[in-house]
C-alpha cells in the first residue's frame, strides 16, 4: 500500500467516476484502475462497485476512504511543516471562503495579500459554512473566512470586518420612488415577496433573522442558489432582497432594474472572521494574513480587530 493508491481511492470517492478521478490525479484511467485493483487485492476486500454509469463505494470502501482522507491530510501537514520551516512566509495555504463573500471580497484584498506574501501559494476553496468547518476540522483547509458566530469553541480566529446589509428593490418599487434612503428595517414588514437564498447558506439565516425582527416573512415559493440569482430576480420585479454591502460595491456590476437602499441606524450587519485550528502549522502566519484581509474597506464595511468570541473593536491606527 502506498500514498498514491490512497489518493486514487479518495479521488474515485469524490468524483464517482474513474475517468474524472484519473484526470484529477493526472494519470491515465487504466493506471488508476489497475492500482485500485492491486489495493483491493492487497486488502482482500472490494472497495468499489463498478458499473457503467457510476462508481459506488462498498461499506468497507467508505471506511477506508475516511481513514485515507485522515492519512493524506496528515501527510500534507507534514509537508507543510517542512515548507514552513524553510520559509515561514511561504508554502501552500488552503483558505476557505463563503460563496456569498469570496467573489466580492477577493478583488479588494488580493493585491494586498500577494504583495505581503509573495512566496505564499494560496489555494482558495468556496463552500458553504458547514462544509468549510468540516474540511477545516479534518485538516483539508488551513483557515476559513466565515460569518460569525461559528459554533465551534475549539477554533482560534480573529475578527476581520463588519459588513452592513443593503436593501435591493425593483426600480419601479414604491421604496425606490421615495429616494435613496436611509429606510428603517421595519419597512420589510409591509413586503409580501422577500427573496432569500436556499437552505444551507448562513446568509439566509442572517437575512431571515432580520426579517423576523422586522415582522416580515420570506416568499416561501422561491429560494435562490446565489446572490446573483437574487439580484436578477429583483431586477425582474419578482420581489425584494437583502444583500451584503461588498456584493454591491465596484467592480461588481449591478443589473438593470435594481435600486439599492441603505438602512437607517441601527443598521443590520454581519461580522466576518478568519478562523483556524490552534495546532495549525500556519497558526503564527494566519493572524498576519488576517491583517491583510482587514484592509481599509469601502462604504458600509468597518474593519474590526479582536479574537473570535471577544469584543470587536476598530483596528489600531
Amino acid at each position: 500500500m502506498n500514498l498514491r493508491d490512497l489518493e486514487y481511492l479518495v479521488a474515485v470517492a469524490e468524483h464517482g467516476h474513474f475517468g474524472r478521478a484519473a484526470a484529477a490525479c493526472y494519470v491515465s484511467q487504466p493506471t488508476l484502475s489497475t492500482q485500485l485493483k492491486k489495493l483491493e487485492a492487497e486488502l482482500d476486500v472490494a472497495l468499489v462497485e463498478r458499473n457503467p454509469r457510476r462508481v459506488v463505494l462498498t461499506a468497507a470502501g467508505e471506511q477506508v476512504v475516511a481513514r485515507a482522507r485522515t492519512i493524506l491530510g496528515e501527510v500534507d501537514a507534514i509537508r507543510g511543516i517542512a515548507r514552513h520551516a524553510r520559509d515561514p512566509r511561504s508554502g501552500r495555504l488552503r483558505l476557505g471562503l463563503l460563496p456569498t463573500l469570496a467573489p466580492y471580497l477577493l478583488p479588494h484584498v488580493m493585491p494586498a495579500v500577494t504583495a505581503r506574501f509573495p512566496h505564499l501559494e494560496l489555494l482558495l476553496v468556496e463552500e458553504k459554512t458547514q462544509v468549510l468547518l468540516d474540511q477545516l476540522r479534518a485538516g483539508r483547509l488551513d483557515g476559513a473566512v466565515l460569518a460569525m458566530p461559528v459554533a465551534d469553541e475549539s477554533l482560534d480566529g480573529e475578527l476581520l470586518f463588519r459588513e452592513d446589509f443593503v436593501l435591493a428593490v425593483p426600480a419601479g418599487h414604491r421604496l425606490a420612488r421615495a429616494g435613496e434612503g436611509p429606510v428603517p428595517v421595519d419597512v420589510l414588514a409591509d413586503e409580501p415577496h422577500i427573496l432569500l437564498l436556499q437552505d444551507g447558506h448562513c446568509l439566509r439565516d442572517q437575512a431571515l433573522a432580520i426579517c423576523q425582527l422586522a415582522g416580515a416573512r420570506e416568499d416561501a415559493g422561491f429560494a435562490a442558489t446565489s446572490l446573483e440569482t437574487l439580484r436578477y430576480m429583483v431586477g425582474t420585479g419578482a420581489g425584494i432582497t437583502l444583500l451584503p454591502e461588498l456584493s454591491v460595491q465596484p467592480p461588481v456590476p449591478q443589473p438593470h432594474g435594481v435600486h439599492l437602499l441603505r438602512f437607517a441606524r441601527p443598521t443590520p450587519f454581519r461580522e466576518i472572521a478568519l478562523v483556524w485550528r490552534p495546532a495549525s502549522v500556519y497558526r503564527d502566519l494566519l493572524p498576519e494574513l488576517a491583517q491583510a484581509l482587514r484592509r481599509p474597506p469601502p462604504r458600509g464595511v468597518r474593519a474590526l480587530a479582536g479574537p473570535v468570541g471577544g469584543t470587536a473593536a476598530p483596528p489600531a491606527a
